[in-house]
Protein backbone atom coordinates (compact mmCIF):
# COMPACT_ATOMS: atom_id res chain seq x y z
CA UNK A 1 0.00 0.00 0.00
CA UNK A 2 2.87 2.29 0.79
CA UNK A 3 4.08 1.73 -2.81
CA UNK A 4 0.64 2.66 -4.18
CA UNK A 5 0.54 5.84 -2.14
CA UNK A 6 3.96 6.79 -3.45
CA UNK A 7 2.72 6.25 -7.00
CA UNK A 8 -0.26 8.56 -6.47
CA UNK A 9 1.94 11.27 -5.03
CA UNK A 10 4.43 10.86 -7.85
CA UNK A 11 1.67 11.08 -10.49
CA UNK A 12 0.33 14.28 -8.92
CA UNK A 13 3.80 15.78 -8.93
CA UNK A 14 4.35 14.93 -12.59
CA UNK A 15 0.95 16.40 -13.53
CA UNK A 16 1.74 19.57 -11.60
CA UNK A 17 5.09 19.91 -13.37
CA UNK A 18 3.51 19.47 -16.79
CA UNK A 19 0.94 22.14 -16.04
CA UNK A 20 3.43 24.65 -14.68
CA UNK A 21 6.28 24.11 -17.15
CA UNK A 22 5.00 26.33 -20.00
CA UNK A 23 3.99 29.05 -17.59
CA UNK A 24 7.14 29.61 -15.55
CA UNK A 25 10.85 29.04 -16.32
CA UNK A 26 12.79 26.62 -14.10
CA UNK A 27 14.01 28.24 -10.90
CA UNK A 28 17.70 29.19 -10.68
CA UNK A 29 18.17 26.67 -7.89
CA UNK A 30 17.38 23.83 -10.30
CA UNK A 31 20.25 24.83 -12.54
CA UNK A 32 22.54 25.02 -9.58
CA UNK A 33 21.70 21.43 -8.67
CA UNK A 34 23.05 20.10 -12.01
CA UNK A 35 26.42 18.41 -11.78
CA UNK A 36 29.24 20.83 -12.47
CA UNK A 37 31.10 20.16 -15.72
CA UNK A 38 34.85 20.78 -15.39
CA UNK A 39 36.28 23.53 -17.50
CA UNK A 40 38.14 22.19 -20.54
CA UNK A 41 41.90 22.00 -20.31
CA UNK A 42 43.88 24.44 -22.41
CA UNK A 43 46.67 21.85 -22.77
CA UNK A 44 45.48 19.81 -25.72
CA UNK A 45 47.94 17.19 -27.04
CA UNK A 46 49.20 19.41 -29.87
CA UNK A 47 49.76 22.37 -27.53
CA UNK A 48 51.60 20.16 -25.07
CA UNK A 49 53.77 18.86 -27.91
CA UNK A 50 54.62 22.43 -28.93
CA UNK A 51 55.55 23.38 -25.34
CA UNK A 52 57.79 20.33 -24.95
CA UNK A 53 59.40 21.01 -28.33
CA UNK A 54 60.26 24.60 -27.45
CA UNK A 55 61.73 23.56 -24.08
CA UNK A 56 63.80 20.87 -25.77
CA UNK A 57 64.97 23.34 -28.40
CA UNK A 58 66.10 25.91 -25.81
CA UNK A 59 67.90 23.17 -23.90
CA UNK A 60 69.89 22.15 -26.96
CA UNK A 61 70.33 25.74 -28.06
CA UNK A 62 72.59 25.95 -25.02
CA UNK A 63 74.60 22.97 -26.29
CA UNK A 64 75.09 24.57 -29.67
CA UNK A 65 75.90 27.98 -28.25
CA UNK A 66 78.70 26.74 -25.99
CA UNK A 67 80.23 24.87 -28.95
CA UNK A 68 80.07 27.86 -31.30
CA UNK A 69 83.18 29.81 -32.18
CA UNK A 70 81.52 32.96 -30.88
CA UNK A 71 81.08 31.55 -27.36
CA UNK A 72 83.68 28.79 -27.13
CA UNK A 73 86.24 30.89 -28.96
CA UNK A 74 89.84 30.03 -29.77
CA UNK A 75 92.78 29.15 -27.48
CA UNK A 76 95.71 31.37 -26.73
CA UNK A 77 98.54 30.68 -29.17
CA UNK A 78 102.19 31.52 -28.62
CA UNK A 79 104.47 31.93 -31.63
CA UNK A 80 108.18 31.74 -30.85
CA UNK A 81 110.47 34.36 -32.41
CA UNK A 82 114.25 34.73 -32.27
CA UNK A 83 113.96 37.11 -29.34
CA UNK A 84 110.70 36.40 -27.51
CA UNK A 85 107.46 34.41 -27.89
CA UNK A 86 104.45 36.37 -29.08
CA UNK A 87 101.17 35.12 -27.61
CA UNK A 88 97.65 35.91 -28.75
CA UNK A 89 94.89 36.37 -26.17
CA UNK A 90 92.50 34.00 -27.90
CA UNK A 91 88.76 34.55 -27.68
CA UNK A 92 85.64 33.29 -25.97
CA UNK A 93 85.67 30.87 -23.05
CA UNK A 94 88.75 29.02 -24.24
CA UNK A 95 90.75 32.20 -24.65
CA UNK A 96 89.58 33.97 -21.47
CA UNK A 97 90.24 30.97 -19.24
CA UNK A 98 93.31 29.71 -21.19
CA UNK A 99 91.90 26.20 -21.71
CA UNK A 100 93.50 23.27 -23.49
CA UNK A 101 91.35 21.24 -25.88
CA UNK A 102 90.93 18.63 -23.14
CA UNK A 103 89.62 21.14 -20.58
CA UNK A 104 87.44 22.67 -23.25
CA UNK A 105 85.94 19.23 -23.86
CA UNK A 106 85.36 18.78 -20.13
CA UNK A 107 83.21 21.92 -20.04
CA UNK A 108 81.02 20.53 -22.79
CA UNK A 109 80.53 17.32 -20.80
CA UNK A 110 80.20 18.73 -17.27
CA UNK A 111 76.39 18.84 -17.46
CA UNK A 112 76.44 15.04 -17.37
CA UNK A 113 77.39 14.96 -13.69
CA UNK A 114 74.15 16.68 -12.69
CA UNK A 115 72.17 14.69 -15.26
CA UNK A 116 73.55 11.39 -13.95
CA UNK A 117 72.74 12.16 -10.33
CA UNK A 118 69.33 13.71 -10.89
CA UNK A 119 67.75 11.66 -13.71
CA UNK A 120 66.97 8.52 -11.66
CA UNK A 121 65.71 10.70 -8.81
CA UNK A 122 63.26 12.65 -10.96
CA UNK A 123 62.11 9.47 -12.75
CA UNK A 124 61.34 7.83 -9.40
CA UNK A 125 59.64 10.91 -7.99
CA UNK A 126 57.32 11.00 -11.01
CA UNK A 127 55.48 8.04 -9.48
CA UNK A 128 54.68 10.10 -6.39
CA UNK A 129 54.57 13.79 -7.28
CA UNK A 130 52.96 15.85 -10.01
CA UNK A 131 55.48 15.55 -12.88
CA UNK A 132 54.97 19.15 -13.97
CA UNK A 133 55.99 20.49 -10.58
CA UNK A 134 59.18 18.46 -10.95
CA UNK A 135 59.71 19.92 -14.43
CA UNK A 136 59.12 23.42 -13.04
CA UNK A 137 61.71 22.84 -10.34
CA UNK A 138 64.23 21.42 -12.77
CA UNK A 139 63.82 24.20 -15.31
CA UNK A 140 64.22 26.75 -12.50
CA UNK A 141 67.59 25.18 -11.67
CA UNK A 142 68.46 25.21 -15.38
CA UNK A 143 67.60 28.91 -15.66
CA UNK A 144 69.72 29.78 -12.63
CA UNK A 145 72.66 27.70 -13.87
CA UNK A 146 72.57 29.23 -17.36
CA UNK A 147 72.61 32.75 -15.95
CA UNK A 148 75.38 31.82 -13.50
CA UNK A 149 77.48 30.52 -16.40
CA UNK A 150 77.58 34.09 -17.69
CA UNK A 151 79.11 35.23 -14.38
CA UNK A 152 81.75 32.47 -14.20
CA UNK A 153 85.32 33.59 -13.56
CA UNK A 154 87.44 30.51 -14.30
CA UNK A 155 87.40 26.91 -15.46
CA UNK A 156 86.08 25.48 -12.19
CA UNK A 157 83.24 27.97 -11.77
CA UNK A 158 81.86 27.46 -15.27
CA UNK A 159 82.25 23.68 -14.87
CA UNK A 160 80.13 23.79 -11.70
CA UNK A 161 77.45 25.82 -13.50
CA UNK A 162 77.37 23.36 -16.37
CA UNK A 163 76.81 20.54 -13.85
CA UNK A 164 73.72 22.33 -12.55
CA UNK A 165 72.42 22.67 -16.10
CA UNK A 166 72.36 18.87 -16.16
CA UNK A 167 70.22 18.77 -13.00
CA UNK A 168 67.67 20.97 -14.69
CA UNK A 169 67.62 18.87 -17.84
CA UNK A 170 67.09 15.68 -15.83
CA UNK A 171 63.60 16.73 -14.74
CA UNK A 172 62.48 17.09 -18.33
CA UNK A 173 64.04 14.30 -20.38
CA UNK A 174 62.45 11.36 -18.57
CA UNK A 175 58.87 12.71 -18.61
CA UNK A 176 58.35 14.47 -21.94
CA UNK A 177 58.57 11.46 -24.28
CA UNK A 178 56.10 9.26 -22.31
CA UNK A 179 53.56 12.10 -22.26
CA UNK A 180 53.93 12.60 -26.01
CA UNK A 181 53.67 8.88 -26.75
CA UNK A 182 50.53 8.65 -24.58
CA UNK A 183 48.69 11.44 -26.33
CA UNK A 184 49.79 11.13 -29.96
CA UNK A 185 47.31 9.57 -32.43
CA UNK A 186 48.02 5.85 -32.70
CA UNK A 187 48.97 6.08 -36.36
CA UNK A 188 51.37 8.98 -35.74
CA UNK A 189 53.16 8.07 -32.52
CA UNK A 190 56.62 7.76 -34.05
CA UNK A 191 56.06 10.90 -36.12
CA UNK A 192 55.21 12.88 -32.98
CA UNK A 193 58.30 11.53 -31.24
CA UNK A 194 60.26 12.47 -34.35
CA UNK A 195 58.94 16.03 -34.17
CA UNK A 196 59.99 16.24 -30.52
CA UNK A 197 63.49 14.87 -31.13
CA UNK A 198 63.85 17.01 -34.23
CA UNK A 199 64.32 19.86 -31.78
CA UNK A 200 67.67 18.40 -30.71
CA UNK A 201 69.56 19.04 -33.96
CA UNK A 202 67.46 22.14 -34.60
CA UNK A 203 68.35 23.54 -31.19
CA UNK A 204 72.04 22.75 -31.62
CA UNK A 205 72.05 24.35 -35.05
CA UNK A 206 70.28 27.47 -33.82
CA UNK A 207 72.77 27.51 -30.95
CA UNK A 208 75.66 27.67 -33.42
CA UNK A 209 74.11 30.68 -35.12
CA UNK A 210 72.89 32.30 -31.90
CA UNK A 211 76.20 31.78 -30.09
CA UNK A 212 78.23 33.00 -33.03
CA UNK A 213 76.17 36.17 -33.42
CA UNK A 214 75.81 37.06 -29.73
CA UNK A 215 79.39 36.07 -28.90
CA UNK A 216 80.92 38.21 -31.63
CA UNK A 217 78.51 41.12 -31.15
CA UNK A 218 78.16 41.38 -27.35
CA UNK A 219 80.49 38.85 -25.75
CA UNK A 220 80.10 35.18 -24.86
CA UNK A 221 78.61 35.87 -21.40
CA UNK A 222 75.49 37.48 -22.89
CA UNK A 223 74.69 34.26 -24.76
CA UNK A 224 74.06 32.53 -21.41
CA UNK A 225 72.00 35.44 -20.09
CA UNK A 226 69.76 35.23 -23.17
CA UNK A 227 69.22 31.49 -22.68
CA UNK A 228 68.11 32.02 -19.09
CA UNK A 229 65.55 34.60 -20.20
CA UNK A 230 64.18 32.20 -22.84
CA UNK A 231 63.73 29.34 -20.36
CA UNK A 232 62.26 31.34 -17.45
CA UNK A 233 58.61 31.38 -18.70
CA UNK A 234 58.61 27.59 -19.03
CA UNK A 235 60.01 27.17 -15.53
CA UNK A 236 57.10 29.24 -14.21
CA UNK A 237 54.65 27.29 -16.39
CA UNK A 238 55.76 24.05 -14.75
CA UNK A 239 54.51 25.30 -11.37
CA UNK A 240 51.09 26.45 -12.64
CA UNK A 241 50.31 23.73 -15.20
CA UNK A 242 47.30 21.53 -14.43
CA UNK A 243 48.20 17.97 -13.32
CA UNK A 244 47.99 15.53 -16.24
CA UNK A 245 47.64 11.77 -16.46
CA UNK A 246 50.42 9.43 -17.57
CA UNK A 247 49.91 5.88 -18.77
CA UNK A 248 50.84 3.30 -16.15
CA UNK A 249 50.34 5.63 -13.17
CA UNK A 250 47.41 6.72 -11.07
CA UNK A 251 45.61 9.79 -12.46
CA UNK A 252 46.96 13.03 -11.02
CA UNK A 253 44.65 14.29 -8.40
CA UNK A 254 42.62 11.08 -8.24
CA UNK A 255 43.59 10.37 -4.67
CA UNK A 256 43.19 13.03 -2.14
CA UNK A 257 42.06 15.83 -4.37
CA UNK A 258 38.67 15.83 -2.79
CA UNK A 259 39.60 14.67 0.67
CA UNK A 260 38.88 16.30 3.94
CA UNK A 261 41.35 18.74 5.49
CA UNK A 262 42.46 16.08 7.96
CA UNK A 263 43.41 13.74 5.12
CA UNK A 264 45.20 16.54 3.28
CA UNK A 265 47.22 17.27 6.39
CA UNK A 266 48.27 13.61 6.58
CA UNK A 267 49.25 13.67 2.90
CA UNK A 268 51.36 16.79 3.36
CA UNK A 269 53.12 15.13 6.27
CA UNK A 270 53.74 12.05 4.13
CA UNK A 271 54.99 14.25 1.32
CA UNK A 272 57.57 15.84 3.58
CA UNK A 273 58.78 12.46 4.80
CA UNK A 274 59.04 10.81 1.38
CA UNK A 275 60.49 13.86 -0.32
CA UNK A 276 63.23 14.21 2.24
CA UNK A 277 64.15 10.54 1.75
CA UNK A 278 64.24 10.64 -2.02
CA UNK A 279 66.24 13.82 -2.33
CA UNK A 280 68.81 13.27 0.39
CA UNK A 281 71.22 12.11 -2.30
CA UNK A 282 70.80 15.28 -4.29
CA UNK A 283 70.74 17.89 -1.54
CA UNK A 284 68.46 19.23 1.13
CA UNK A 285 67.79 22.42 -0.81
CA UNK A 286 65.66 20.55 -3.39
CA UNK A 287 63.41 19.36 -0.56
CA UNK A 288 62.60 22.93 0.39
CA UNK A 289 61.89 23.91 -3.21
CA UNK A 290 59.39 21.11 -3.72
CA UNK A 291 57.56 21.83 -0.47
CA UNK A 292 56.88 25.36 -1.69
CA UNK A 293 55.07 24.06 -4.79
CA UNK A 294 51.38 23.42 -5.07
CA UNK A 295 49.21 20.61 -6.38
CA UNK A 296 51.76 17.98 -5.39
CA UNK A 297 49.86 14.70 -5.51
CA UNK A 298 50.53 11.60 -3.44
CA UNK A 299 49.70 8.26 -5.05
CA UNK A 300 50.20 4.78 -3.63
CA UNK A 301 50.10 1.23 -4.91
CA UNK A 302 46.93 0.61 -2.94
CA UNK A 303 43.65 2.44 -2.69
CA UNK A 304 43.10 5.55 -0.61
CA UNK A 305 42.82 3.51 2.54
CA UNK A 306 46.44 2.51 2.09
CA UNK A 307 47.78 6.04 2.44
CA UNK A 308 48.58 5.60 6.11
CA UNK A 309 50.55 2.49 5.23
CA UNK A 310 52.70 4.51 2.85
CA UNK A 311 53.62 6.84 5.68
CA UNK A 312 54.85 3.97 7.82
CA UNK A 313 57.03 2.30 5.21
CA UNK A 314 60.76 2.31 5.99
CA UNK A 315 62.79 5.11 4.47
CA UNK A 316 64.75 2.62 2.38
CA UNK A 317 61.64 1.49 0.47
CA UNK A 318 62.04 4.18 -2.18
CA UNK A 319 65.61 3.09 -2.89
CA UNK A 320 64.54 -0.57 -2.90
CA UNK A 321 61.80 0.11 -5.44
CA UNK A 322 64.28 2.01 -7.58
CA UNK A 323 66.71 -0.92 -7.64
CA UNK A 324 63.88 -3.34 -8.42
CA UNK A 325 62.87 -1.14 -11.36
CA UNK A 326 66.48 -0.96 -12.53
CA UNK A 327 66.78 -4.75 -12.40
CA UNK A 328 63.61 -5.15 -14.45
CA UNK A 329 64.93 -2.61 -16.96
CA UNK A 330 68.29 -4.34 -17.39
CA UNK A 331 66.59 -7.70 -17.95
CA UNK A 332 64.93 -6.30 -21.08
CA UNK A 333 67.50 -7.50 -23.65
CA UNK A 334 65.96 -5.55 -26.52
CA UNK A 335 66.12 -2.35 -24.49
CA UNK A 336 69.77 -3.00 -23.61
CA UNK A 337 70.78 -3.70 -27.24
CA UNK A 338 68.96 -0.58 -28.37
CA UNK A 339 70.72 1.60 -25.81
CA UNK A 340 74.16 0.16 -26.60
CA UNK A 341 73.68 1.05 -30.26
CA UNK A 342 72.43 4.47 -29.20
CA UNK A 343 75.59 4.99 -27.14
CA UNK A 344 77.88 4.32 -30.12
CA UNK A 345 75.72 6.59 -32.29
CA UNK A 346 75.72 9.42 -29.75
CA UNK A 347 79.49 9.13 -29.28
CA UNK A 348 79.85 10.38 -32.83
CA UNK A 349 76.97 12.87 -32.89
CA UNK A 350 78.10 14.47 -29.62
CA UNK A 351 81.61 15.02 -30.93
CA UNK A 352 80.23 16.33 -34.22
CA UNK A 353 78.09 18.88 -32.43
CA UNK A 354 80.94 20.17 -30.26
CA UNK A 355 83.97 19.98 -32.53
CA UNK A 356 82.24 20.35 -35.91
CA UNK A 357 82.64 24.12 -36.32
CA UNK A 358 86.30 24.00 -35.31
CA UNK A 359 87.03 21.04 -37.56
CA UNK A 360 85.30 22.73 -40.50
CA UNK A 361 87.20 25.94 -39.86
CA UNK A 362 90.51 24.07 -39.79
CA UNK A 363 89.95 21.66 -42.72
CA UNK A 364 88.12 23.91 -45.17
CA UNK A 365 89.12 27.34 -43.81
CA UNK A 366 85.48 28.37 -43.41
CA UNK A 367 85.10 32.00 -42.44
CA UNK A 368 81.54 31.32 -41.28
CA UNK A 369 81.87 27.82 -39.79
CA UNK A 370 79.20 28.42 -37.14
CA UNK A 371 76.62 29.47 -39.71
CA UNK A 372 77.50 26.72 -42.20
CA UNK A 373 77.49 23.87 -39.69
CA UNK A 374 74.36 25.30 -38.14
CA UNK A 375 72.64 25.31 -41.53
CA UNK A 376 73.68 21.72 -42.35
CA UNK A 377 72.60 20.48 -38.93
CA UNK A 378 69.24 22.22 -38.94
CA UNK A 379 68.33 21.00 -42.46
CA UNK A 380 69.63 17.49 -41.83
CA UNK A 381 68.01 17.34 -38.41
CA UNK A 382 64.57 18.53 -39.48
CA UNK A 383 64.36 16.49 -42.68
CA UNK A 384 65.97 13.36 -41.25
CA UNK A 385 64.13 13.23 -37.93
CA UNK A 386 60.71 13.89 -39.45
CA UNK A 387 61.34 11.42 -42.28
CA UNK A 388 62.44 8.70 -39.87
CA UNK A 389 59.28 9.03 -37.79
CA UNK A 390 56.92 9.12 -40.77
CA UNK A 391 58.65 6.21 -42.53
CA UNK A 392 58.38 3.98 -39.46
CA UNK A 393 54.68 4.82 -39.13
CA UNK A 394 54.14 3.91 -42.80
CA UNK A 395 56.10 0.67 -42.33
CA UNK A 396 53.87 -0.16 -39.33
CA UNK A 397 55.39 0.88 -36.02
CA UNK A 398 56.85 -2.35 -34.69
CA UNK A 399 60.09 -2.98 -32.83
CA UNK A 400 61.65 -5.16 -35.60
CA UNK A 401 60.80 -2.51 -38.22
CA UNK A 402 62.36 0.13 -35.99
CA UNK A 403 65.62 -1.85 -35.84
CA UNK A 404 65.57 -2.29 -39.63
CA UNK A 405 65.28 1.46 -40.09
CA UNK A 406 67.91 2.18 -37.42
CA UNK A 407 70.57 -0.11 -38.89
CA UNK A 408 69.95 0.81 -42.53
CA UNK A 409 69.82 4.58 -42.06
CA UNK A 410 72.90 4.60 -39.80
CA UNK A 411 74.95 2.41 -42.17
CA UNK A 412 74.33 4.54 -45.24
CA UNK A 413 74.64 7.72 -43.19
CA UNK A 414 78.08 6.58 -42.05
CA UNK A 415 79.13 5.99 -45.66
CA UNK A 416 78.14 9.51 -46.72
CA UNK A 417 79.66 11.24 -43.66
CA UNK A 418 82.92 9.30 -44.01
CA UNK A 419 83.10 10.13 -47.71
CA UNK A 420 82.42 13.81 -46.99
CA UNK A 421 85.60 14.20 -44.93
CA UNK A 422 87.63 12.54 -47.70
CA UNK A 423 86.85 15.37 -50.13
CA UNK A 424 89.10 18.42 -50.28
CA UNK A 425 86.48 20.46 -52.08
CA UNK A 426 84.19 22.37 -49.72
CA UNK A 427 81.06 22.02 -51.87
CA UNK A 428 81.46 18.25 -52.22
CA UNK A 429 81.86 18.05 -48.44
CA UNK A 430 78.65 20.05 -47.88
CA UNK A 431 76.56 17.83 -50.21
CA UNK A 432 77.79 14.49 -48.86
CA UNK A 433 77.76 15.57 -45.22
CA UNK A 434 74.22 16.92 -45.55
CA UNK A 435 72.97 13.63 -46.99
CA UNK A 436 74.79 11.76 -44.24
CA UNK A 437 73.25 13.99 -41.55
CA UNK A 438 69.75 13.42 -42.95
CA UNK A 439 70.26 9.66 -42.78
CA UNK A 440 71.77 9.51 -39.29
CA UNK A 441 69.14 11.84 -37.82
CA UNK A 442 66.39 9.56 -39.18
CA UNK A 443 67.11 7.36 -36.15
CA UNK A 444 65.78 9.76 -33.51
CA UNK A 445 62.13 8.73 -33.62
CA UNK A 446 62.67 4.94 -34.00
CA UNK A 447 65.33 4.63 -31.29
CA UNK A 448 63.12 6.31 -28.70
CA UNK A 449 60.10 4.34 -29.90
CA UNK A 450 62.00 1.17 -28.98
CA UNK A 451 62.93 2.60 -25.56
CA UNK A 452 59.27 3.30 -24.80
CA UNK A 453 57.73 0.09 -26.14
CA UNK A 454 60.10 -2.55 -24.77
CA UNK A 455 59.25 -1.85 -21.12
CA UNK A 456 56.00 -1.86 -19.19
CA UNK A 457 54.27 1.53 -18.90
CA UNK A 458 55.26 2.22 -15.30
CA UNK A 459 58.96 1.92 -16.24
CA UNK A 460 58.87 4.30 -19.20
CA UNK A 461 60.07 7.43 -17.34
CA UNK A 462 62.97 5.42 -15.88
CA UNK A 463 63.74 3.85 -19.27
CA UNK A 464 64.00 7.29 -20.88
CA UNK A 465 66.06 8.63 -17.98
CA UNK A 466 68.55 5.74 -18.05
CA UNK A 467 68.73 5.80 -21.84
CA UNK A 468 69.65 9.48 -21.75
CA UNK A 469 72.12 8.99 -18.91
CA UNK A 470 73.77 6.07 -20.71
CA UNK A 471 74.18 7.79 -24.08
CA UNK A 472 75.76 10.74 -22.32
CA UNK A 473 77.95 8.89 -19.79
CA UNK A 474 79.33 6.47 -22.38
CA UNK A 475 78.64 8.53 -25.50
CA UNK A 476 79.02 12.26 -25.99
CA UNK A 477 80.52 12.97 -22.55
CA UNK A 478 83.76 11.01 -23.13
CA UNK A 479 83.77 11.65 -26.89
CA UNK A 480 84.35 15.41 -26.65
CA UNK A 481 87.46 15.27 -24.41
CA UNK A 482 88.74 12.08 -26.11
CA UNK A 483 88.54 13.69 -29.53
CA UNK A 484 90.27 16.73 -28.01
CA UNK A 485 93.12 14.54 -26.72
CA UNK A 486 93.35 12.74 -30.07
CA UNK A 487 93.50 16.07 -31.89
CA UNK A 488 96.18 17.38 -29.53
CA UNK A 489 98.34 14.40 -30.50
CA UNK A 490 97.48 13.98 -34.19
CA UNK A 491 97.01 17.69 -34.93
CA UNK A 492 94.99 16.84 -38.05
CA UNK A 493 91.25 17.47 -37.94
CA UNK A 494 90.56 15.48 -41.12
CA UNK A 495 92.11 12.33 -39.69
CA UNK A 496 90.37 12.84 -36.36
CA UNK A 497 87.01 13.26 -38.10
CA UNK A 498 87.47 10.08 -40.17
CA UNK A 499 88.39 8.01 -37.11
CA UNK A 500 85.38 9.38 -35.25
CA UNK A 501 82.93 8.77 -38.12
CA UNK A 502 83.93 5.11 -38.43
CA UNK A 503 82.20 4.42 -35.08
CA UNK A 504 78.83 4.92 -36.82
CA UNK A 505 79.40 1.57 -38.57
CA UNK A 506 79.60 -0.05 -35.13
CA UNK A 507 76.25 1.50 -34.15
CA UNK A 508 74.64 0.19 -37.35
CA UNK A 509 75.94 -3.32 -36.62
CA UNK A 510 74.58 -3.33 -33.06
CA UNK A 511 71.13 -2.23 -34.19
CA UNK A 512 71.25 -4.85 -36.95
CA UNK A 513 71.41 -7.54 -34.24
CA UNK A 514 68.11 -6.28 -32.81
CA UNK A 515 66.26 -7.28 -36.00
CA UNK A 516 66.73 -10.99 -35.22
CA UNK A 517 65.94 -10.90 -31.51
CA UNK A 518 62.56 -11.98 -30.16
CA UNK A 519 60.59 -8.85 -29.34
CA UNK A 520 57.40 -8.04 -27.43
CA UNK A 521 55.71 -4.65 -27.61
CA UNK A 522 54.76 -3.98 -23.98
CA UNK A 523 53.00 -0.68 -24.56
CA UNK A 524 49.56 -2.07 -23.68
CA UNK A 525 50.76 -4.24 -20.84
CA UNK A 526 48.98 -3.28 -17.64
CA UNK A 527 51.09 -1.39 -15.13
CA UNK A 528 50.41 -0.66 -11.51
CA UNK A 529 47.62 1.72 -12.53
CA UNK A 530 46.35 0.70 -15.97
CA UNK A 531 45.07 3.54 -18.10
CA UNK A 532 42.69 2.90 -20.96
CA UNK A 533 43.86 4.34 -24.25
CA UNK A 534 41.42 5.53 -26.89
CA UNK A 535 42.09 5.44 -30.61
CA UNK A 536 40.34 8.73 -31.12
CA UNK A 537 40.71 10.80 -27.97
CA UNK A 538 44.12 11.20 -26.28
CA UNK A 539 44.38 11.43 -22.53
CA UNK A 540 44.69 15.20 -22.38
CA UNK A 541 41.54 16.01 -24.30
CA UNK A 542 38.51 16.95 -22.23
CA UNK A 543 34.98 17.56 -23.39
CA UNK A 544 32.98 20.71 -23.12
CA UNK A 545 29.37 20.83 -22.04
CA UNK A 546 28.28 20.15 -25.62
CA UNK A 547 30.39 17.00 -25.77
CA UNK A 548 32.92 18.40 -28.25
CA UNK A 549 36.60 17.67 -27.57
CA UNK A 550 38.84 20.62 -26.85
Amino acid sequence: MGGGGGGVDGGAAIQHDQESKPKTPPPPAAAAEKPEIPAPSWFTPKRLLVIFCVINMVNYLDRGAIASNGVNGTPRVCTPTPTVSVCSHGSGIQGDFDLTNFKDGVISSAFMVGLLLASPVFASLAKTFNPFRLIGLGLSVWTFAAAASGFSVDFWSITACRMLVGVGEASFISLAAPFIDDNAPLSQRTAWLGIFYMCIPTGVALGYVYGGWVGHSFGWRYAFFGEAILMLPFAILGFVMKPLQMKGFAPAGSKGSGTAPETNAIEVEGLSSQLGTYLSKLGNWIDGCLLKGTDLVITTDKDVSGSNHSLNRPSSSGLLIFWQDMKALLLEKIYVINVIGYIAYNFVIGAYSYWGPKAGYSIYHMSNADLLFGGITIVGGIVGTLAGGFILDRMNSTIPNAFKLLSTATFFGAIFCFSAFCFKNLYAFIVFFLIGEILVFATQGPVNFVCLHTVKPSLRPLSMAMSTVSIHVFGDVPSSPLVGVMQDRINNWRTSALILTSILFLAAGIWFIGIFMQTVDRYNEEGEHPVERSNTKPLLEEETASGQPV
